[in-house]
């Protein structure tokens, strides 16, 4: 790949993954690297390999997220480390306790790694303050999610091993997305072009400070691009009071990929950080199609979380 981080020169110096503002070019580079042995390992037999046998690793999770959980927790468990699971809802936290009540109590459990999720920005920051262990942010309010957008990186890889120059337009609710803001800083790093598409109502303040150009054509940004990524569209959203479109037939008639652009436009592969709402973002055939990477999204972030553990917990290159 005419990486620079070949040399022995290299070295991932990162403690912590907070967020991809803090991660070079090379850091990102060379965490997609080690990420391919890890997949490697996921098509094994046994796909299992001891590297975090003596490590302790708590998730805590204050926020429900059951597939980004899941996958940290299958990351964690195929190497071999000790978890354990800490969800709020089912916690001291409903009695009052704060978090920095919550992380003492943990820290003095002689922990390695805690990975977490909190619906307030900063938080994961706010941890490594606190706890003398590797924090790797599974996402903070709207701020970053970075392993979703280093999972997507990966399997654009998969297609194109260079993303320099490659066109990536990413589709849907953009305001209410934390993997937007990763990615846009990963991709940007790495050269991508990125392009946002979605209805006026669902673009944020922040698009214009981020560098990136916005359609809300699209025709336009479909025959423009090699990869289209559609968001969830937050359902949980609509009708409460903040409509941001008049209904999810309009949104699916004006944003939602078709059958028939997968025969417009016969390059563009199609990725979603799931779970899929058939029939808004995208029809059901173009889901299931030979063009959708979704399910290797899947494995491929187990196989990316495994190596970002591996690289925080001390370990060197593979």
């Amino acid at each position: 790949m005419g990486m620079s981080n070949t040399s022995g020169e290299y070295q991932f110096r990162q403690k912590h993954l907070l967020g991809l503002s803090e991660y070079s070019r090379e850091d990102i580079l060379f965490v997609l690297e080690q990420a391919k042995y890890f997949r490697e390992i996921l098509d094994r037999p046994v796909p299992k390999v001891p590297t975090l046998r003596d490590k302790t690793i708590v998730n805590l999770f204050y926020e429900n997220s059951t597939r980004t959980r899941l996958s940290f927790e299958l990351a964690q468990k195929r190497m071999g480390a000790d978890v354990v699971n800490f969800s709020s809802g089912s916690s001291s936290t409903k009695k009052g306790e704060s978090l920095k009540d919550t992380i003492r109590n943990i820290s003095s459990m002689k922990i390695d790694m805690v990975v977490v999720r909190h619906e307030s920005p900063g938080v994961p920051h706010f941890l490594t303050q606190c706890v003398d262990a590797a924090i790797l942010n599974a996402g903070d309010g709207a701020h970053e999610h970075p392993t979703q957008a280093l999972l997507d990186m990966f399997t654009m890889q998969t297609t194109y091993p260079d993303l320099k120059g490659k066109k990536i337009a990413i589709i849907g609710d953009i305001s209410h997305s934390r993997v937007v803001r990763s990615n846009i800083i990963g991709l940007k790093k790495l050269g991508a072009e990125v392009v946002l598409c979605g209805p006026k109502t669902l673009m944020p303040v922040f698009v214009n400070d981020m560098g990136v150009n916005v359609s809300y054509d699209l025709e336009e940004t479909l025959e423009w691009c090699d990869i289209a990524m559609a968001l969830r569209i937050q359902l949980e959203r609509q009708g409460k009071g903040t409509e941001f479109f008049p209904s999810l037939r309009e949104y699916h008639e004006r944003f939602g990929i078709k059958r028939t652009h997968l025969e417009k436009y016969p390059d563009f592969k199609i990725m979603h950080p799931g779970p899929i709402n058939r029939g808004v973002e995208m029809e059901s055939e173009v889901a299931d199609s030979e063009r959708a990477v979704i399910l290797d999204q899947v494995t491929n972030g187990v196989a990316v979380r495994m190596a970002i553990l591996y690289l925080l917990s001390g370990g060197t290159r593979i």
